[in-house]
């Protein structure tokens, strides 16, 4: 039998919930972790060395190691980047997930499969979370349980978002699609160590497309905000250009991804979101794990201040902490994709820009690491005095 109250209930066990679920449980809190599972969100799988550090990823879930990342123009010229001791982990999101899920239960967090419906409050003001289960409690059945606190790290369009924190409904999407296709046997156009990645407007008019190893399958993708693009036909000219047409497509996968953190990420009481709920997903590169992950912890640890101390405005910490971490950097990529993206001439400019070893040795230190690198001073100058020309039309692209 389902207990009937829980210090925190986690809605959603993607890679934010199941962190958080865990972090909490493994501090000694009753935690129900519910998710829908059955589904699996589009994604690259990339996840850099510093999520593989601080969040304790095994390697035996690293289905690829990339150690090159090429850049294809519109004209299709191709700007090789190694990356230099070390590499950038590849994951299989349905594996992963679950790995992160079973890791929570393993550290006492109650899982159950189920969908999210409502939370409304009893007569002493605890949270009652409405759900109907879809596993051994009966498919479909409605529960509910009580929860001193709620974790809503249900995706983009979050439910418990749209109920309970003000302005979430005003939140803008793009929505991203890719196709898993089987790895071809021989080897050909496609490199098992790398990653391509397309700046063409006919793959994308505002973001790019990913070719991105698997072990035996690949992910081929591209996303947009623009309702009236095609990405099915985008991802079919993606995978021609690649070589990869006539191989064996095993699924399709598409949702909305969101284009920026919330304004509010709390309800001043008893619920906090995370991951895409919260709309923690990086402009330009459309970079997801490692911020859901950083910010499932940060919620975790704004929750366990709330409930330590009794004070609802510790939840406010977590976007505070988020921002303070990643904010320059969310900024910074939004600007590039801003100016960049715009058209193929500038993406012409921006991948002739990527040949400059200081561009691309601080570009992926930056992304390795999680954080701006400020001690290479004269590296930078460099870079701003390239990016004028080049903006300026003074460098031939």
């Amino acid at each position: 039998m389902l207990q009937s109250e829980f210090d925190v209930v986690v809605v959603g066990g993607g890679p934010a919930g199941a962190t958080a679920a865990n972090d909490l449980a493994t501090a000694g809190f009753s935690v129900l972790l519910l998710d829908r599972q059955g589904r699996t969100k589009p994604c690259g799988g990339a996840i850099p060395p510093r999520l593989i550090k601080d969040f304790q990823i095994p390697d035996h879930l690293l289905v690829a190691k990339v150690r090159c990342a090429r850049m294809v123009s519109p004209k299709n010229n191709r700007v090789d980047i190694p990356i230099d001791n070390g590499f950038v982990g590849m994951v299989n999101r349905d594996t992963f997930d679950e790995w992160l899920r079973e890791r929570a239960a393993q550290h006492g967090a109650k899982r159950i499969r189920g969908s999210f419906e409502k939370v409304n409050r009893d007569e002493d003001g605890v949270a009652r979370v409405h759900f109907s289960a879809s596993d051994t409690h009966g498919d479909g059945a409605a529960i509910s349980v009580r929860a001193r606190m709620v974790i809503g790290a249900d995706g983009a369009r979050s439910e418990v978002a749209r109920q309970n924190i003000v302005g979430a409904e005003k939140t803008k999407y793009v929505f991203a699609y890719h196709e898993i296709i089987r790895a071809p046997a021989t080897a050909g156009a496609h490199d098992p160590d790398r990653c391509d990645v397309y700046y063409q407007g006919t793959i994308s008019p505002d973001f790019y497309g990913w070719v991105f190893p698997h072990g035996d399958t690949i992910s081929v993708g591209t996303g947009s905000a623009d309702k009236g693009f095609s990405l099915r036909s985008s991802v079919a000219r993606l995978r021609e250009a690649a070589g990869l047409g006539a191989t064996e497509t095993l699924r399709r996968e598409g949702a909305p991804i969101p284009l920026k953190p919330l304004p509010r990420w709390d309800n001043g009481r008893d619920v906090v979101v995370a991951g895409d709920a919260a709309g923690v997903v990086a402009p330009a590169s459309g970079e997801g794990i490692y911020y859901a992950m950083a910010c499932g912890r940060m919620a975790a640890e704004s929750v366990e201040q709330a409930l330590k101390t009794g004070n609802p405005r510790c939840l406010k910490q977590a976007r505070k902490r988020f921002l303070r971490q990643h904010g320059k950097v969310f900024w910074v990529l939004g600007i590039m994709q801003y100016f960049w993206y715009q058209n193929d001439k500038r993406r012409e400019r921006f991948v002739k820009i990527c040949e400059d070893k200081d561009v691309q040795r601080l570009t992926f230190e930056a992304y390795m690491n999680k954080e701006l690198v400020r001690r290479d001073i004269t590296a930078h100058i460099r870079i701003f005095f390239k990016d004028l020309a080049h903006l300026f039309g003074l460098a031939k692209a």
